[in-house]
């Protein structure tokens, strides 16, 4: 298993573990240890591995993204993997790129291709604008299908452990089109106290998180999700996580209430 430590990744580990899986978590924390930026070092990872689950960091919009994805599945060929899942973004061009490298790997596989994550606003770049009561970004009105991860998760989860997900690619989204004011309106509710939207200027919110000492890689995937990718491209539902689960994806609303309950958003008195 590649990609075991993120948002995704590590709910996939924990998952697989508790199905009895064998799992190989793949970071360069790990032993033995994957690195995107070390190929030499990929074979010995792959050893033994029956499925993959591919996340590549940041994004796969990122430059270099389709040749790390083209040279990890000629790895993977070599070391008889059999069957590979990929997690992918909706209405990405480069992301697109990469799912053909899969599709034509001759190996089994499954795409998913997810939406925004829920848990942006509680485990990645937004969760201290929540804490400090007010969203600002430069997203306007445009709608966006948020998706939560155990979602994401479940799906890949099923497709490297079951049959009937071969060729398959599953685009994911939550139940509703949602506005950032939406969000901030159903994270009010979630929390018990106000959290605000208020839209930005682009430039002026790429320049405060340079300024900030976001890693340069966060701050390009940002400026790019937010100049290229929220333009109501991706502003329809879709039916991929039903189709795969049998069940109808996790709401937003339910995602806030647990976050909440689960006092990750609690600010701390004085």
């Amino acid at each position: 298993m590649i990609g075991g430590t993120g948002k995704t990744g590590r709910r996939i580990a924990g998952a697989l573990y508790a199905k009895g899986q064998a799992v190989r978590i793949g970071s360069r924390s790990a032993i033995p240890a994957f690195d995107w930026d070390n190929e030499a070092g990929w074979d010995a990872v792959l050893d033994g591995v029956a499925g993959i689950y591919i996340t590549y960091s940041p994004d796969l919009a990122m430059p270099g993204a389709t040749d790390a994805i083209r040279a990890l599945v000629r790895r993977a060929r070599l070391q008889r993997v059999k069957r590979l899942v990929l997690l992918s973004g909706r209405g990405e061009r480069e992301a697109q790129a990469c799912e053909r490298i899969v599709q034509d790997s001759g190996l089994e596989w499954t795409v998913v291709r997810a939406s925004w994550f829920n848990q942006n606003f509680s485990e990645g770049a937004f969760i201290d604008m929540i804490l400090g009561g007010a969203i600002t970004l430069p997203a306007g009105d445009t709608a966006e299908p948020f998706v939560d991860v155990e979602d994401i998760a479940d799906v890949a989860v099923a497709a490297l452990t079951e049959d009937g997900h071969n060729g398959e690619i599953y685009e994911v989204t939550g139940p509703r089109l949602m506005t950032m004011a939406d969000i901030a309106a159903d994270l009010s509710v979630a929390t018990g106290r106000e959290i605000t939207y208020a839209d930005v200027p682009h430039d002026a919110f790429v320049d405060e998180l340079t300024n900030s000492g976001a890693p340069k890689d966060v701050v390009w995937m940002l400026d790019y999700l937010f100049s290229t990718v929220l333009d109501g491209r991706n502003a329809h539902l879709t039916d991929g996580v039903e189709r795969a689960l049998g069940r109808p994806p996790k709401d937003f609303a339910d995602y806030a209430h647990d976050v909440a309950a689960s006092g990750a958003w609690a600010v701390p008195l004085g």
